[in-house]
């Protein structure tokens, strides 16, 4: 069951789940707030809960108000796609072989076999960047793990509307968002690790952040520069 919350001017959706714990998103691209409580959890402890959180509220939706984004993608000859925070033209190839995609200069290329819709040429090409982050993305975690002191038993890429990664201690894995594979490698790296070493500590308290700074001490400037960075052009549903 949904309620809305009114905190000033801020509406809060709150949605009562069976779950140990509280947690609170805020939602692009317009900073809506969402919280979702243990069922019996009352109405009084989640407003209170919100108006802790207020501060933290208004600095999340405005990060997103000042988030640049691409705009939407059409599929279209010679449409900008980035690849590891690259610009390539897309180039689409109509023909009998098999449905692949390359890189050949700056151009992009989706073969297709018969003609694609936009739907069908933006299936291909989250397929193929999926595989290109798994592939950029098992060797670092290959490379960290001894460093770190974990074991990641599994990686999985999906689609993310809200994070770049997470990560799940119990596993032990971590998930990324396919929209990573557009953005430099050293950013990929720094999200990477920071979900590793979340496989020792959970928050990102002193213990965390000083792992980070002996292993990565460039962590703080690669994450700024990843949320500096355009995101996708979305369509947020909750």
């Amino acid at each position: 069951m949904q309620t809305t919350l009114k905190l000033g001017s801020i509406e809060v959706d709150v949605v009562r789940k069976d779950i140990k714990n509280v947690h609170m998103s805020v939602y692009p691209p317009s900073g809506r707030v969402r919280i979702a409580a243990p069922a019996r959890m009352t109405i009084e402890t989640i407003r209170a809960f919100a108006i802790s959180r207020l501060a933290w509220i208004k600095a999340q939706q405005r990060k997103i108000v000042l988030q640049d984004r691409e705009t939407q993608r059409e599929y279209l000859e010679r449409e900008s796609h980035y690849l590891w925070g690259k610009r390539y033209l897309l180039h689409i190839v109509c023909g009998n072989g098999p449905t692949h995609v390359e890189l050949s200069g700056r151009r992009l290329t989706v073969h297709t076999r018969g003609s694609a819709s936009p739907e069908r040429l933006e299936e291909i090409l989250e397929s193929w960047y999926r595989s290109q982050l798994r592939q950029m993305v098992l060797p670092i975690v290959a490379k960290w793990e001894p460093v770190i002191g974990v074991k990641v038993e599994r990686v999985f890429i999906q689609r993310m509307k809200t994070k770049w990664g997470s990560c799940s201690r119990k596993t032990p894995s971590i998930r990324l968002n396919t929209e990573l594979t557009k953005k430099p490698r050293e950013c990929v790296e720094y999200v990477v690790v920071h979900e590793m070493a979340h496989l020792v500590h959970a928050n990102h308290g002193t213990g965390f952040q000083q792992i980070l700074n002996g292993i990565f001490p460039m962590w703080r400037e690669y994450r700024q520069g990843l949320n500096q960075l355009p995101v996708r052009h979305e369509t947020w549903r909750y």
